[in-house]
């Protein structure tokens, strides 16, 4: 038998249920046994303190990439769990641009096991569209959801060949799972490095038209209205794009979309001076964009928050600007950037913070959680709203510190993420209080 957990006196915020108020949560053989006013705790129950604390449904992270196999020296997937636990997230997808790529059932069972392995966040792999992410032939889809595999993608690279994505739409209705693309059109600026703007000309670098994004989510909305599965469109960060996916949604195409927090705070201005730290795929775009990704999260045609944490060794970012990679780490930040920079400053309120960063998640991916309702599994989030904290990258769990937010002071915090009922990463505070009964 697990042991038993009992929240004691948080505000729970639980969009699933239109809940939001003081409330006790009994955590036991890793689910939600009970949810109430006044909960007593039972014999063998840890008591933990959450007042003036938020719990929410565990924060579910739909985009991340883990780099192994291949990238160890980035990420493991062990370590990137860690990073996901102490950035308040429950559950994390694993993208399959590894080396290999994870495109058949041995190498998606890998990712499944070493997530379990890792005992902190629960790590869901995403098989990839094409063998080899290669474009030209469909990955064993069923096998590979046999294995694990939540979702198929060839994250990294774009899904060029219209029939290819046809048939991926099709076949994925079969097992039920999304089919999320990156959505770019590489031979429009197959050499781009950033936005394509006044801030490239100046810096002297080649730009990324918004059209390159635009034309490929048009393409791609098109085809799950012609076969009727389930898109799921990566990082949207263009005003265009975000009003492709509204319309589309209006007209009852089953498309689900994602925004990146540094989509969602920062614009192409943050490349200035040729910082590597900014420069990620889809670009950092312009203000405009920004407020229609900052719009498109409110009124839902973005569904999710979700980091594309692209963890890089620091040798490989130091690079000059055209040979650095793209991506930034994510997973640490995005509660606090999200809190800070979104919420705070009126762009959407603490019940959509939750619903795009659990409960929607959950639901797009058919994934365990994004509820606390009694009998769900025990996978909390507990938020301190009140906590500032500078952003330190040498203090980051994850092995990399690519990141443009070193240095940022942010209010709201995580500091305690359960998964299954147990405790799997929990702040350093003398405020949150525990006792036995």
């Amino acid at each position: 038998m697990s042991e038993k957990l009992l929240l004691k006196g948080g505000r729970v915020l639980d969009p699933s249920q239109d809940l939001d108020g003081v409330r006790d949560i009994l955590l036991a053989d890793g689910m939600v046994a009970a949810l109430g006013e006044q909960i007593d705790a039972p014999e063998d129950t840890r008591i933990i303190d959450c007042a003036g604390l938020l719990v929410t449904p565990g924060l579910i992270d739909v985009h991340v990439h883990l780099r192994e196999p291949g990238g160890e020296h980035k990420e493991t997937i062990a370590s990137g769990a860690r990073a996901a636990a102490a950035g308040g997230f429950t559950a994390v997808c694993a993208m399959p641009n590894t080396d290999p790529a994870m495109d058949d059932p041995a190498s998606v069972g890998f990712v499944a096991a070493e997530g379990r392995r890792a005992q902190a966040a629960r790590v869901y792999p995403v098989g990839c569209i094409s063998v080899g992410r290669s474009g030209e032939r469909l990955a064993p889809v069923g096998e590979m959801v046999d294995a694990g595999a939540v979702a198929i993608t060839d994250d990294g690279s774009p899904v060029t060949n219209s029939l290819l994505m046809r048939l991926a739409l099709e076949y994925a209705q079969s097992f039920g799972i999304p089919v999320a693309d990156h959505p770019e059109d590489l031979s429009l600026s197959p050499s781009g490095q950033m936005n394509e703007g006044l801030v490239a000309t100046r810096l002297g670098l080649k730009g990324k038209p918004n059209a390159m994004e635009d034309i490929h989510i048009l393409r791609d909305i098109m085809l799950a209205e012609l076969t009727g599965g389930h898109l799921h469109l990566q990082h949207v960060s263009t005003r265009f794009g975000v009003e492709s996916i509204r319309q589309a949604k209006s007209r009852g195409v089953h498309v689900t979309a994602e925004a990146s927090p540094h989509h969602l705070v920062l614009t192409e201005d943050a490349v200035d001076g040729y910082r590597t730290e900014a420069k990620m795929n889809p670009p950092l775009r312009a203000q405009t964009d920004v407020d229609a990704v900052r719009a498109g999260l409110a009124d839902g045609a973005l569904d999710i928050i979700a980091t594309d944490h692209a963890p890089h060794h620091y040798d490989e970012k130091e690079a000059a600007f055209e040979d650095a990679p793209n991506g930034i780490v994510g997973l640490e930040t995005a509660v606090g950037i999200v809190l800070t920079r979104v919420v705070n400053e009126g762009v959407i309120d603490l019940a959509t913070m939750v619903e795009r960063m659990s409960c929607q998640p959950a639901r797009a991916f058919g994934l365990p959680g994004g509820t606390l309702a009694e009998g769900s599994v025990g996978d909390v989030s507990v938020l301190d709203l009140d906590a500032q904290w500078t952003v330190d990258a040498a203090a980051f769990l994850s092995k990399s510190r690519n990141t443009p937010f070193a240095g940022w002071v942010l209010q709201g915090a995580p500091v305690r993420t359960i998964v299954g009922g147990k405790t799997v990463w929990e702040a350093a505070r003398e405020d949150v209080r525990e006792d036995a009964t």
